[in-house]
């Protein structure tokens, strides 16, 4: 995982805003021009979130919070200032995303709306090492579905899809495909290696086995 806090000055600051834009251009068909990508929510939420933690790893907790409060004022999205987030971070439409304190994401990682990297509760958190992790990994190239719960400290290997509406608590490991279009939960390679009509079936967690919902499995439709 690359960040966006290294070294190059302004250059480099510009070369990363410019990043931004040109990702979103790349991976949004209806996005016409950098300038129309200016009003984009998730460009709202993700500049004001890099100058949020820019205050918050410096212990300056009550200004990286004022900032976080802001950007999800603007742009509908809420992400912590202490997340770790990577290159070529696209989250689309956007609203009604939480990406929660210790959630840490790898470069080209793309999010729809209504998605939540969360942890599994409070009293399971404050029962626990407050200095580990509490909310999940998505590591490079993971994409999630709208409305899918990727919840705990798990682990979302490299290239992974997430499906729409899928309940996550458990790890899953690179090139999967994860839908919760039924019970259990079906994890499906999508490594080129792989049998195309291999499936490992996985049970799901305690608790989503009650939901009542149908996923499509990958992501949503524009």
């Amino acid at each position: 995982m690359s960040t966006c806090d290294s070294p190059g000055g302004l250059r480099g600051a510009w070369r990363h805003l410019v990043e931004d834009l040109d990702i979103v251009l790349a991976k949004d068909p209806a996005a016409g021009s950098r300038l129309e990508v200016l009003l984009y929510p998730h460009i709202h939420a993700l500049w004001t979130y890099r100058v949020a933690n820019w205050f918050y790893r410096r212990n300056r907790r009550f200004m990286a919070r004022a900032l976080s409060m802001f950007g999800r004022w603007v742009s509908g999205i809420e992400i912590h200032p202490g997340a770790t987030i990577g290159r070529r971070f696209f989250i689309d439409h956007g609203s009604a995303v939480v990406i929660g304190e210790t959630v840490r994401i790898g470069d080209d990682v793309m999010l729809y709306h209504q998605v939540t990297l969360g942890s599994v509760g409070w009293w399971r958190d404050l029962a626990g090492d407050l200095s580990e992790r509490r909310h999940p990994e998505l590591e490079d190239g993971v994409i999630v579905g709208t409305n899918a719960s990727i919840l705990g400290a798990v682990t979302i290997g490299a290239r992974s899809l997430v499906g729409a509406h899928t309940v996550v608590m458990e790890s899953v490991p690179p090139d999967s495909r994860v839908s919760a279009r039924s019970m259990p939960v079906l994890i499906t390679s999508t490594s080129p290696d792989a049998d195309a009509d291999a499936e490992v079936e996985q049970p799901a967690p305690t608790a989503a086995k009650n939901l009542d919902t149908t996923t499509i499995r990958g992501t949503t439709n524009r």
